[in-house]
């Protein structure tokens, strides 16, 4: 027998992510009107917005900046000890911040670096989220009642963040949070261009991709989840119809099996509008590995993803060298 390993259950799932815009009003209303993302609070430079089906009170903080890209991601452990232990375990790498008093809406929380300089962050306490009576639903297991504005969202799915080193982040994530990579395309000596990672029963929660330009922190795109694959074309014909430019039409990744729109939102960031995929409940999954020549194949129905979604990212590296 191969020797075991206990594998660390601390994270529960991906909480919410902050990101930056330089158009913070068209942003808004990219979120607010076009998504149907419902705005929790705001204050100073930032805005916090969840989606209807969210159990918790919001996942996405949209901060006024100077370019786009990601201010960070928080992470939600299961208990105070979870959160204690990864800390930790945190503090004895290189990759440690510190500890937070928090942000709106969570209690203390320990900052980290990615290897790839993504700002991370990992809490437990969390302010629950209260219903408001125009809200209320017809079935009270439902967080709040169904969003009619634009695509209407449900919540946050997952983050793909860009990476000079998809190897080492995958391992990162893997070794000091207790992430398991249940897919990954590979080069033709095994080098890792994509890797899917999951902490839920989902086929991924996090996704990291190769950025060839070797640039540090930069982010590829956040996708939100809409309960049916109809919806997703309900989503491009909501995007057309409001001068959304969208990079790739819908259609279906061959990973994770989920249909998908994507679109940059005004201020620059991609954005997916998802739905579907495969669940993992067995312990032992195996990682399922594609190489270059089943990638070549393009996405689930043969048609390929545009040449912008391999190298595009925010912040856009050739605009800020250009000065624009």
């Amino acid at each position: 027998m191969t020797n075991f390993q206990e594998p660390i259950r601390d994270i529960a799932h991906l909480a919410h992510i902050e990101l930056q815009t330089p158009r913070p009003n068209e942003s808004l209303e990219f979120f607010q009107g076009l998504l149907g993302m419902t705005v929790v609070k705001s204050e100073a430079q930032s805005v916090y917005l969840r989606g209807w089906g969210e159990q918790q009170l919001y996942s996405l903080k949209l901060t006024e900046a100077k370019q786009a890209g990601l201010g960070h991601v928080g992470m939600r452990t299961f208990s105070p000890q979870s959160l204690e232990q990864r800390a930790n375990h945190l503090k004895d790498s290189k990759y440690g911040i510190g500890w937070t008093d928090g942000d709106y809406g969570h209690g203390p929380s320990y900052r980290f670096m990615d290897p790839a300089g993504h700002k991370i962050e990992v809490f437990y306490e969390a302010e629950k989220y209260v219903t408001p009576d125009h809200l209320k639903p017809g079935l009270k297991n439902m967080p709040e009642k169904y969003s009619a504005r634009g695509a209407a969202v449900t919540q946050l799915d997952h983050i793909n963040l860009f990476s000079p080193d998809v190897d080492a982040d995958s391992l990162f994530y893997r070794k000091y949070l207790g992430f398991k990579l249940s897919e990954q395309a590979v080069t033709e000596t095994g080098k890792q261009t994509t890797a899917w990672l999951h902490v839920t029963n989902k086929s991924y929660d996090m996704a990291i991709s190769l950025d060839k330009t070797g640039a540090q922190g930069r982010f590829h795109h956040a996708a939100f989840k809409v309960e049916t694959p109809e919806m997703v074309l309900r989503a491009a014909d909501v995007f057309l119809d409001n001068g959304i430019y969208i990079e790739a039409p819908p259609n279906k990744h061959v990973a994770g099996q989920t249909m998908f729109v994507y679109v940059y939102e005004p201020g620059g960031n991609r954005i997916e509008v998802c739905s579907g995929g495969f669940l993992i409940y067995t312990p032992d999954w195996e990682t399922v590995t594609w190489t270059p020549e089943e990638r070549k194949k393009g996405l689930a129905w043969g048609s390929p993803l545009p040449a912008t979604f391999h190298t595009y990212g925010t912040p856009d590296i050739e605009k800020s060298s250009t000065g624009g």
